[in-house]
């Protein structure tokens, strides 16, 4: 893994992946474990990262790390959901005593 994405800042996951120069974008926005999940190619210009080749394979290295798969542009509302640890992990990244008491077992039944 990258980084662990339970504590700590993204900062130094952002520099194993060969983009440090980004580093300050992720430690300066406090981008933790807990805030990885609502990082995708719509936040990381918000955050200082304009290069779109840069922001694919960012975005790439962090859906590997979290084990999410990636958006479908043409995924149409007969689908079901996606998948249920995306879900549980965009509902965790929220500070405050009912998402710290959230489990995984209970957000995907």
């Amino acid at each position: 893994a990258v980084v662990s994405t339970q504590s700590g800042h993204y900062g130094r996951g952002i520099e194993d992946i060969g983009f440090w120069q980004y580093k300050h974008c992720f430690t300066e926005n406090f981008v933790d474990g807990r805030k990885l999940i609502m990082v995708d190619a719509n936040s990381l210009p918000k955050v200082g990262i304009q290069d779109f080749d840069h922001i694919k394979t960012i975005c790439s290295a962090i859906r590997s790390l979290l084990g999410v798969e990636a958006p479908d542009s043409k995924r149409t509302i007969y689908l079901p959901p996606r998948d249920n640890l995306a879900t549980f992990l965009e509902k965790k990244a929220f500070l405050g005593s009912q998402s710290d008491a959230l489990e995984f077992e209970l957000v995907s039944s």
